[in-house]
């Protein structure tokens, strides 16, 4: 499995297909190799034929090999239309080191991710577009299936790993974008959404976006993307440290074991009130720890998949 080491030596190849491809094959030999059953990963070309349609894109080599019928699916053919939509705020570098460009970072991990989420995707025929936003939505796309328009997708992901000045003191606004998405993505989709759901403000808000999503008839699934060692469990040495933010520059000064109770009550309380209103909502809420392997968010993609279809 593609761990933190594995994806450090992948970056000097500076291809996300390449890295995507390693990240889904290596997945698939650990579901083969593993007692986890129950999913279908079938990288087909071809669908069942189906009695009474027309005979013109039957496959009769394959049927003289397996005396069944199958036809041969094209470009325009899709089962699933998934919209993966990753969260580009500054807070997203975390964990941030100055005059180093290229990090394994909640950010990157969330590009990773969806890379290997397009490879699997397209495999299986399902149609993807992406969604990256900020403070606004800096780019999105509908949902196809052509290596053209998978292509692009690689690219954009690729150009969220190399941090720039103009990536630092980036806010986010969620809510706004969340409801932008519900209006732009008009065909019932699977939504897979990567934020760490820091800086939101009024949490009545975010819960309404949420819901619009749920309300316009897509699917959700909301991976939670942290660091757990670091943001969740607050574990740093118990010496002084200067805490900075990365989306304000705002600075403290402080010593982690002086705050770490109280902290870590604080950030529970959060999530347990984003868990239990996502219950509500039926929308899919999985923590994705950036320090984990990638089979986290692809078993969940699958287990939702499965319920699809």
């Amino acid at each position: 499995m593609n761990k933190l080491f594995d994806i450090q030596q992948f970056q000097q190849f500076d291809n996300m297909e390449l890295i995507a491809r390693e990240v889904v094959e290596g997945f698939i030999t650990g579901l083969h190799r593993s007692p986890f059953h129950g999913f279908s990963v079938e990288f087909a070309e071809h669908r069942q034929y189906n009695q009474g349609e027309s005979t013109k894109h039957i496959d009769w080599k394959l049927f003289a090999r397996s005396d069944r019928l199958y036809v041969k699916q094209y470009e325009e053919e899709t089962n699933l239309r998934c919209q993966l939509v990753i969260d580009t705020s500054s807070s997203m570098l975390f964990p941030y080191e100055k005059g180093q460009n290229k990090l394994f970072n909640k950010l990157a991990f969330s590009a990773y991710s969806a890379a290997a989420l397009i490879y699997l995707m397209r495999k299986q025929r399902d149609s993807v577009g992406l969604t990256l936003f900020s403070d606004h939505i800096e780019f999105h796309s509908e949902n196809r299936l052509s290596s053209v328009h998978a292509e692009l997708l690689y690219a954009k992901l690729a150009s969220l790993l190399t941090v720039g000045k103009d990536d630092l003191r980036k806010t986010t606004n969620t809510i706004d974008a969340l409801h932008q998405i519900a209006e732009q993505v008009h065909k019932r989709s699977l939504i897979l959404i990567f934020s760490d759901m820091m800086g939101e403000g009024n949490g009545d808000d975010l819960f309404s976006a949420l819901q619009h999503l749920r309300y316009n008839k897509h699917e959700v699934i909301l991976f939670h993307v942290t660091d757990h060692k670091q943001e969740k469990q607050f574990d740093f040495q118990n010496r002084p440290y200067r805490f900075v933010d990365l989306e304000s520059g705002e600075q403290l000064k402080f010593s982690p074991n002086e705050l770490k109770e109280n902290y870590q009550k604080a950030v529970d309380r959060y999530f347990e009130e984003l868990k239990v209103k996502c219950g509500q909502y039926h929308i899919d809420l999985v923590e994705a720890d950036i320090n984990e392997d990638f089979k986290q968010v692809l078993h969940q993609f699958l287990r939702k998949r499965k319920k699809l279809y």
